[in-house]
């Protein structure tokens, strides 16, 4: 199984980053499989997103995404949903590039009242492209990084939803 990892934090070595890849790094224990893992971080990819040439780090990251059969997609709170930048890269994807596989949103955020961002806003992006969202979204307070019992307790609630075999590796 490949796991992508996509943070869209605008800042190079955020606590985003940190909170995603240990997301992944749970998940991954969980399905009791060898994973190979990949990480996008968006922070190096900023201005290729605006570009309308070709950037070859923006395809690259672009396949890694397309062909994942799992990606961990996390986004600091900005303005009580994901950021800009995140989106301009999932923007960058064609309709339906997401079918067949699983996404899981993963929001930091500095107030406990920003929690539902993660279902409300951020859930429907990924739908749109065609993944299976597994509930609940992992909203993470900044207080919590990089995610402690949190999640690890929401691992133990998404990793039963994340189709395994013949199906998933398609």
């Amino acid at each position: 199984m490949n796991i992508v990892t996509v943070v869209g934090n605008p800042r190079t070595g955020s606590r985003t980053l940190a909170a995603a890849v240990a997301a992944t790094e749970a998940v991954a224990a969980r399905l009791g499989q060898d994973c190979q893992r990949d990480v996008v971080d968006l922070s190096a990819l900023g201005p290729a997103l605006l570009d309308t040439r070709a950037h070859a780090g923006l395809e690259v990251a672009l396949e890694l995404v397309r062909g994942a059969h799992l990606a961990v997609i996390a986004s600091p709170t900005y303005k009580a949903t994901y950021t800009g930048l995140l989106k301009a890269f999932l923007d960058r994807l064609p309709p339906g590039a997401l079918a067949g596989r699983t996404a899981l949103p993963v929001l930091v955020m500095g107030d406990p009242r920003h929690a539902l961002a993660v279902e409300v806003h951020f859930r429907p992006l990924l739908l749109e492209l065609g993944a299976s969202v597994p509930t609940p979204g992992l909203a993470l307070l900044e207080s919590d990084l990089p995610g402690g019992p949190a999640l690890e307790a929401w691992a133990d609630l998404v990793v039963p939803q994340i189709p395994l075999g013949e199906e998933a590796l398609r």
